[in-house]
C-alpha cells in the first residue's frame, strides 16, 4: 500500500519546524565574557500547525488528493541568564519589570547577605567566649 499524500505533506511540514525550533532557539549559546561571568540568551518560542486534505471519489487516493498545510513560529527575547560572581539571575528584556519581578530577582542576593551577617555574628560571638 502506497504512502498516503497527507503523511508526505506533514512529514515535510514536521521537518522544517524541528529545523527551524530546537533547543538552541530557546536556551541559546552561552557567552563567556573577559571577568568569567556566562551569560546565556532566553526566548520563548510558540508554533502552531495544521494540515488537512480530501480525497475526491474513488480510485487511487494520490490521483484525487487535494489538501494543504501549515506552520507558523514566534520567538520572543525574554532576557539573559547571567551566571558570575557566586550568582545566578535573570536580566529581563523589557525595561519596564514590574516591582514583583524585580523583587524575585533580588531575593538570592537578599538570602546570601543576611546569611552573610548571621555567620560574622556567629564568628564574633565565638571568638568573644
Amino acid at each position: 500500500m502506497a504512502t498516503h499524500p497527507i503523511n508526505e505533506m506533514m512529514a515535510s511540514v514536521m521537518n522544517g519546524l524541528q529545523q527551524m525550533v530546537d533547543v538552541n532557539t530557546v536556551v541559546g549559546n552561552p557567552v563567556e565574557t573577559s571577568d568569567g561571568t556566562t551569560i546565556i540568551p532566553i526566548s520563548k518560542v510558540g508554533f502552531g500547525y495544521a494540515a488537512g486534505g480530501s480525497d475526491f471519489g474513488g480510485g487511487e487516493a494520490s490521483a484525487h488528493f487535494g489538501g494543504g498545510s501549515g506552520a507558523g513560529a514566534t520567538i520572543t527575547p525574554m532576557g539573559f541568564l547571567v551566571v558570575g560572581n557566586d550568582q545566578i539571575r535573570m536580566v529581563p528584556v523589557e525595561a519596564s519589570a514590574s516591582a514583583v519581578d524585580k523583587l524575585v530577582d533580588y531575593i538570592p542576593t537578599a538570602i546570601s547577605k543576611v546569611n552573610e551577617i548571621i555567620s560574622k555574628r556567629s564568628k564574633k560571638e565565638n571568638d568573644e567566649d
